[in-house]
């Protein structure tokens, strides 16, 4: 009786390690839903939305300019950021706010990527803190999952004209 119970209590756990670990590796290199908070994407995505990320890109380096990623803050480690990539290495970037007068520009380092929000007025990023190492990027957001309403792909940059391809 205390063997059964023993072999199917060490089953149980060797089933619950098993599944932790593949779920673990999904999570990590397949992807995950992301419930996204603040105003800084918007109108793109709003407060609230929940979003599925994709991690395959990064380890790929297959991130593109207007790209929405979902990133570790370079200001608090403890936090994940969402933003759009707007350079990557070697591009040249207009690193000013849009009510600047003068615009001024910078390149991108390399092993870099320059990420901003979709909305201008009301995000931190990287004209804050500057370009951000390309190993903080978590994934890379394929689309919007809720709400139904706008379920499916995400829309272009409301800011393209901040791409620049000088």
């Amino acid at each position: 009786m205390l063997r059964d119970v023993l072999g199917k209590t060490f089953r149980f756990l060797g089933y619950t390690v098993q599944y932790g670990c593949i779920a673990h590796c999904a999570f990590e290199y397949l992807g995950g839903i992301v419930v996204c908070s603040g105003p800084s994407m918007e109108p793109t995505i709003q407060n609230s939305d929940i979003v599925f990320s994709e991690n395959l890109s990064r380890h790929f380096y297959s991130i593109r300019k207007g790209d929405i990623v979902i990133v570790k803050s370079p200001n608090d480690p403890k936090s994940n950021i969402c933003k759009r990539v707007i350079g990557l290495e070697g591009d040249k970037v207009c690193t000013s706010n849009p009510s600047d007068f003068l615009k001024s520009h910078s390149y991108v380092p390399k092993g870099h990527v320059w990420l901003e929000g979709d909305n201008l007025r009301n995000s931190t990023d990287s004209r804050c803190y500057g370009p951000v190492p390309y190993g903080l990027i978590r994934g890379r957001i394929c689309f919007k999952i809720w709400p139904l309403t706008d379920f499916g792909f995400l829309r272009a940059s409301p800011n393209g004209h901040r791409f620049l391809d000088d």
